[in-house]
Order: C-alpha cells, then sequence, then structure tokens
C-alpha cells in the first residue's frame, strides 16, 4: 500500500513539469504567430487580408511546435489514465484494509481493555448496578411506558424498535453498531471458552445465534446472548450469556445452558365465526407445527353456534389426516370476549404439570423460529415474552398502486417499510407459563369485544416483579383483514380500534398517492393528450422496490 502511493507521489511532479512545459511552448506558439501576423498586417495596412499559406520556414516551425505539443498531451493523457487506474486500485484496497483494520482494531481494543481489567479492581458498586436493574429479575414500574423494549439483532441484521430518521424496520448493523455488537460477541465467546482446555472444540463467533439487548439510562446496556451448545450439538439445545455493560467495560452476569426439546406450547385461539380465516390459520398450523415443531398443542375456544360444526370438521379432518390428537376444541354459548375466551383455554388444561401458553389470533402467521424464541424467552416465575410483531399493511394498497398481482400469502411475509409495521402499541400475542398467568390473576373478564384486554394483562406484569421481555420477532406477523368498528365499543376501546385500522392500511407515502388519486389520473390524462410518457413516481411499495437485504426471511 505504501509503494503504491509513493509510486503515485513520485509520478505527481513529472505530470507538473510537463502541464508547465506545455503552457511555455503554448505561448510561445501564441507570441510568435501573433507576432508574425502583426508584421502582416503593417506591411499591408490598406491591402484586404489574403489567404495565402505561410512560408516554408514558418510552416517548418509551426509544424515542429505542434508536433511537440501533439507528444506532450499524449503523454500526460497517459499519465493521467495511469493515475485513474492507481487510484481505483488504491481505493478498492484501502476499503479492504478499512473493513480489516475494525476487525482488529475492535479485537485489539477488547484485549486491551482485559488486560487492564485484570489490573485493576471491579468497581464496588458494580453489584448494587446490577441488583438495581432489570437484569436478573423484574423490577416492578408504575406503568407500561417507563418499560424498555429489547432489539433483536443477528451479527449482519437489527430489527429496529424505533425505525429512527430512515423509518428502517430492520438495518445492516454499521459503524459503532457493528463494532458494539462484534465486541459483545467476542467478550462472551471468551468467557464461555476460560474453562476450555485446548483438546476441547473452542466456541466461537460463528456459534452465535442471535440476542437482545437494550439500554438502561442509569445501569447500562444489557445483552442476551444465545449460542449453540456445542458440548451437546442436537436440536433445541442452548447456551446463553447474559452480559451488561454498566457504561464502563463488559461483565459476564449469568451463563447457563437451555433445553426446549421438551418444551410444550398450549395454543389457544379465540374464535367466533371468521371461518375461511381459521382455515388459512389451521394451513399455517399443519405446514409449522405438524410438519416441523411437532410441539404445539392447539386450544380452540369457540363462541356461539354459527359456524361452529365446519370448526369441528375442519380440526378432526387434519387430526386424522396427519395423525395429529395435540388439539382440542372449547365451545362457549355466549357473546364474544377475547379474554374470557383466552382464560377459559387456560384453565381447560387439566394436567398438574406447568405449560407455557401462546396467546395467539387467528390472524397470525408464525415461523418455527418464533417457537423457539417463545420458549427461550420465556422463564416460570421470572420472564414472560411479548413480541413486536410485524403487521403487514393491506396488499389491495401495497401491490396495486404497482399494477402488480397480489402474491400468495408466503410471499407476502417480507419485512419491508413499504409491507408493514412494526406493531409495538399491540400487547395479544405473549408467551408465559400457565402458573404466572394465574400469579397474576390473569384476564379481566368483564371487557367485552375488541381490544383492552390485553393491556390490561400487560401492565400487571409490568408493575410486578416479573421481567417482561418486549422485543422485535422477525418470526411472527399479523396479516391485514378488515376491521370492523363497532359503534358500540365504548370511547376508548373505539378510537383505539379507529386507530388500529388506519395504520394497518397502508404506508404515508401509499395512503399519500390515494389521497391524490384524482390529481394523478388527471395529470395522467393531460400527458396522454400531449403523447408524453409520465416517469414513474418512485417507491410507493410492493416487491418492486424491496431491496434483498430488506427482505426477512431469507429468500433460501
Amino acid at each position: 500500500m505504501r509503494s503504491m502511493y509513493s509510486r503515485v507521489s513520485q509520478s505527481m511532479p513529472r505530470v507538473l513539469v510537463l502541464l508547465f512545459s506545455l503552457s511555455v511552448v503554448s505561448m510561445l506558439y501564441v507570441a510568435n504567430f501573433g507576432t508574425y501576423i502583426d508584421d502582416q498586417f503593417q506591411n499591408e495596412k490598406d491591402v484586404e487580408f489574403s489567404s495565402k499559406q505561410p512560408s516554408g520556414a514558418e510552416d517548418g516551425i509551426q509544424s515542429k511546435y505542434r508536433r511537440e505539443v501533439q507528444t506532450l498531451q499524449e503523454r500526460i493523457k497517459t499519465l493521467e489514465n495511469m493515475l485513474k487506474s492507481t487510484d481505483k486500485r488504491a481505493n478498492s484496497l484501502t476499503n479492504q484494509i478499512s473493513h480489516q483494520s475494525l476487525m482488529i482494531r475492535t479485537l485489539q481494543e477488547y484485549r486491551n481493555n482485559t488486560e487492564q481489567q485484570k489490573l485493576v479492581p471491579k468497581a464496588h458498586n458494580l453489584n448494587d448496578t446490577i441488583q438495581s436493574a432489570e437484569v436478573l429479575k423484574g423490577v416492578s414500574l408504575k406503568s407500561e411506558y417507563e418499560l424498555i423494549p429489547f432489539t433483536r439483532f443477528t451479527m449482519n441484521k437489527i430489527f429496529l424498535v424505533e425505525p429512527g430518521l430512515g423509518k428502517r424496520v430492520i438495518e445492516k448493523p454499521i459503524g459503532y453498531k457493528r463494532k458494539d455488537i462484534l465486541n459483545v460477541v467476542v467478550y462472551a465467546v471468551d468467557q464461555m471458552n476460560q474453562n476450555r482446555t485446548k483438546d476441547m472444540r473452542q466456541y466461537s463467533v460463528d456459534d452465535f445465534i442471535e440476542g437482545l439487548y437494550r439500554t438502561e439510562p442509569i445501569s447500562g446496556t444489557l445483552y442476551e446472548l444465545f449460542f449453540r451448545d456445542i458440548d451437546n450439538p442436537q436440536r433445541y439445545t442452548y447456551r446463553k450469556m447474559t452480559v451488561i455493560r454498566p457504561f464502563t467495560t463488559l461483565h459476564n452476569i449469568a451463563d447457563h445452558k437451555q433445553n426446549t426439546s421438551q418444551t410444550w406450547i398450549n395454543l389457544i385461539l379465540p374464535l367466533s365465526g371468521r371461518l375461511e380465516s381459521f382455515h388459512q390459520f389451521m394451513l399455517r398450523f399443519v405446514r409449522v407445527v405438524i410438519k416441523q415443531d411437532k410441539r404445539v398443542f392447539l386450544t380452540v375456544v369457540y363462541f356461539g353456534t354459527d359456524g361452529l360444526d365446519k370448526v369441528k370438521t375442519n380440526m378432526s379432518a387434519i387430526a386424522k389426516e396427519h395423525k395429529y390428537k395435540h388439539m382440542k376444541l372449547v365451545t362457549l354459548k355466549e357473546e364474544f370476549s377475547r379474554g374470557r375466551g383466552l382464560q377459559v383455554g387456560a384453565f381447560s388444561w387439566k394436567t398438574t404439570t406447568d405449560v407455557l401458553m401462546f396467546l395467539c389470533d387467528v390472524d397470525i402467521a408464525f415461523t418455527v423460529d418464533f417457537l423457539e424464541r417463545c420458549r427461550v424467552n420465556s422463564q416460570m416465575g421470572q420472564k414472560v415474552y411479548y413480541p413486536i410483531t410485524f403487521s403487514l399493511y393491506n396488499p389491495n394498497v401495497v401491490y396495486n398502486l404497482q399494477d402488480m398481482p397480489i402474491p400468495s400469502e408466503r410471499e407476502q411475509l417480507v419485512i419491508t417499510r413499504n409491507t408493514g409495521f412494526w406493531r409495538d402499541f399491540g400487547y395479544g400475542m405473549t408467551c408465559q407459563y400457565m402458573s404466572d398467568f394465574k400469579a397474576v390473576k390473569g384476564f379481566d373478564e368483564h371487557i367485552s369485544g375488541w381490544g383492552g384486554e390485553d393491556v390490561f394483562l400487560y401492565q400487571k406484569y409490568v408493575k410486578s416483579d416479573y421481567m417482561v421481555v418486549r422485543a422485535t420477532d422477525p418470526g411472527i406477523f399479523h396479516l391485514w383483514h378488515e376491521k370492523h368498528c363497532d359503534p358500540k365499543l365504548n370511547l376508548e376501546q373505539y378510537r383505539s380500534c379507529i386507530r388500529s385500522k388506519a395504520l394497518n392500511e397502508a404506508s404515508h407515502p401509499q395512503l399519500g398517492l390515494l389521497a391524490f388519486k384524482d390529481e394523478i389520473n388527471l395529470h395522467i390524462n393531460l400527458s396522454k393528450n400531449q403523447s408524453m410518457a409520465l416517469p414513474k413516481m418512485g417507491p410507493t411499495g410492493g416487491p418492486k422496490y424491496m431491496k434483498p437485504q430488506d427482505l426477512y426471511p431469507p429468500e433460501n
């Protein structure tokens, strides 16, 4: 790299000398030719300028000057091309070296900090910081607004709770964010390898699966990191590291292994009508649970009798076809209440053993990865998991604005700012153990109709000593569906329903296109009359404007 820049610096004086020579020759040429013309005008002042060619001697001098100028110009062009080529190679090498340097600096800084930690005693108040923070146990809060959600991340993706200036829902970690993630993961890897002998396989960054982080203004940044358990390379086994950076250096807080192979989930689904949506839900259940996960018990709580026979037939046919007996149907002959249905579904679990519950809705699509997060982020007596789902916009708006056919449901499950948003105001989807649900006395069954019951349950946990893991989850989607807000709802419920309906419809730019539809159509008609092609209006939504790196899950 240094030799390359030295060659460039050595060639620069030559270029400057050539440019100076070219300027001097040009001035001499202009001066001589100008003197010659002045003499002609002085001798033939009253004679019209003649188009005669210059004499042979003068022509020879001019030709010599032209050849010298041409030679200098060619040499200058050659040197300029050499400089351009050298600059391109230098820039390419600079980018590569910059990337490698960041990795080396991060590792070196971590090593230096580690050596300094060995010499400097730990701060006496570290334990006080850990005890006062919501790290190993929950902290009672006054309201749900005080809770700080986690942000989920991998080595190459961050699923943002706060979209920031770019309004991104997912981004690639760069700059200080990448440095921070790499620093934390490397620290955790070193901690796990401390007591491992040389003949044992060592943990590496490649064993990292995903993590959560959040920053508390007083305590510091908390990280929960999940690794593959290399000592037990079976499915559903993990090693979890809890790390805190208390605005100083990193400190290891907890290290334990998790095995979810025997952790069953009781998925509780309250339902009234919505037969086509339920049919689609069961198809997703077959694809994700019966054919892949196989550790989920389905409890459907159905209100009323209208459509009940079709629900029974649907569940019986799937149970018989796939020989999957882990499902049951509970019926209630009363007005629909989501809280009441979930409560009945939870208490219908008759075995003496505790069970992890996933409180769900019929318009939810989830992946196997989500079910694993449901297991690893819930801890009996200590933690409950409240994932932030990705809510999809109205496909009729997203795709029709681009004159594109609406893709299949599975193809719509992509995370971009043009297809949906993180539903940070929704608390209906949650994973928690039945014993914890009973400990906070469950739902308020007096709430009927749409909404409200999930918020009250969430507030109970926030105000208790439970740790609420609130984080974006790229494996759970809220599918768009037509929403009807019943005028009979109380004012608070009705406003919540309308707000949810407006946010679910489309993005701000897409709603703008709909609002100015008449103006746009007028412009199109005028353009047609003028026989001019209308330029495309820029990214408004749909797969055409989805960058590959923004898609999740990955295409493969």
